[in-house]
């Protein structure tokens, strides 16, 4: 690795590098936590760490372990995009995180979820109405399209925008390969893909000023004084918003389809099955695989001693295909009970939008369930998001058969 080259950008491990091995790195992680449940990446200057109760103890303890990359020893300021995200309650550390997050919380209960569910029926039935034939991308259809009209309608802003939503989306949560090819050329896309989109906010925020509408932007705009707000952490906050309101249920319902598939569920589910299935969809095939946090002392952690600044990586996805924690990890079982997945992460930073990605997951399968008597995905040749913390497929080609 070069050393001039900032090691975040180099965050997946050599191992996962290739397209074929990140769509499904599961025996990865099984071989390196057999081994022992962290372990140190010489190239990559960071712990992995791969067991349930360790990945749990990280998460779980904001004292010893920061989600703010500047607290590493080696972190480097790439600018763009990343000055933004940084201020957000994604690298915020309590108590400035609780703040934040308070803002906005009431948006993402699952009381204000549920109200939601009739507009979330009816675009995904809307969108089923324009698959034309007897083919569709269940990625491009559905998957992508719902959520982030859902997302956009809640910040107020134009859902016929959401095509540049997802480039500058898939952009900025792209990763390079292991080997650090390319670093250059993503870093210069993700700062063009950060000006752009924080421009966009500014003009968005400079409206509600103006113009105060019942959405998450005015909400923001009405807190900047309540929260301790500046404008680089409004227009942070709008673009986290936007990017992790779709970029995670896209690739859940794009998961759980790939997932029921393999496992011959496309037959459909009865209503009450269908939630616990979207469940084993987040601990078998979670669409984040991986969050970071930075030591902030001297700790010790499944026997590693790991030391203040050091960088760790924390598997959400090897922790949920741990056998220590679940009997046969590496089966998918729809009804699996109890299922303490930490598909959502866990503790102070549990995802916010937990209750509405699942409600527009569950909503999106029901539908798609009573729409077609057949649904025949074709699996064998798929391209994984390419991320190194977002799982998922590019596209997921299918053959239908509407039902009568």
């Amino acid at each position: 690795m070069s050393s001039s080259t900032p090691p975040s950008l180099l965050t997946f491990p050599e191992a996962l590098s290739d397209p074929d091995a990140w769509l499904d790195p599961f025996d990865w992680y099984a071989a390196r936590r057999a081994e022992a449940p962290v372990h140190y990446d010489d190239h990559r200057r960071c712990w992995d760490v791969l067991a349930y109760e360790e990945v749990k103890t990280a998460l779980g303890d904001d004292e010893t372990f920061s989600v703010d990359p500047r607290e590493a020893s080696d972190y480097r300021s790439t600018g763009g995009e990343q000055e933004f995200l940084l201020e957000t309650m994604l690298f915020q550390d309590p108590p400035k995180h609780d703040r934040s997050r308070e803002v906005v919380e009431e948006f993402f209960r699952p009381s204000a979820v549920a109200a939601l569910e009739p507009r979330i029926e009816d675009l995904t039935h809307d969108l089923l109405d324009d698959v034309e034939g007897d083919r569709m991308d269940v990625v491009d259809a559905l998957a992508y399209p719902l959520p982030v009209i859902v997302i956009a309608e809640l910040l107020g802003v134009p859902s016929e925008d959401r095509d540049r939503f997802r480039e500058w989306s898939t952009t900025m949560v792209a990763s390079t390969d292991g080997d650090g090819e390319g670093n250059g050329d993503l870093q210069q896309r993700q700062m063009q893909a950060g000006m752009e989109l924080a421009s966009y906010f500014g003009e968005l925020i400079a409206d509600r000023r103006e113009h105060p509408r019942d959405d998450l932007v005015t909400r923001l705009v009405e807190s900047e004084e309540e929260a301790g707000f500046d404008e680089t952490e409004l227009l942070g906050f709008c673009m986290l918003l936007l990017i992790a309101g779709n970029v995670t249920t896209t690739n859940l319902v794009g998961n759980a389809v790939r997932s029921f598939a393999e496992a011959d569920h496309l037959s459909g589910f009865e209503p009450d099955a269908l939630g616990p299935a979207v469940e084993e969809v987040l601990r078998y095939r979670a669409p984040v695989q991986a969050m970071s946090r930075v030591a902030t002392v001297n700790t010790t952690l499944g026997g590693a001693d790991i030391a203040a600044g050091d960088r760790v990586v924390c598997w959400l996805g090897a922790a949920n295909r741990d056998g220590a924690k679940f009997d046969a990890p590496d089966t998918f079982v729809p009804d699996r009970t109890p299922n303490q997945h930490l598909g959502f992460g866990y503790g102070t930073h549990y995802c916010l939008g937990a209750p509405l990605a699942r409600l527009e997951a569950t909503v999106a399968l029901r539908v798609l369930f009573e729409r077609f008597d057949l649904l025949e995905v074709e699996t064998d040749d798929l391209t994984p998001v390419r991320s190194s913390f977002i799982y998922g497929v590019e596209s997921l080609p299918a053959r239908i058969e509407r039902r009568d």
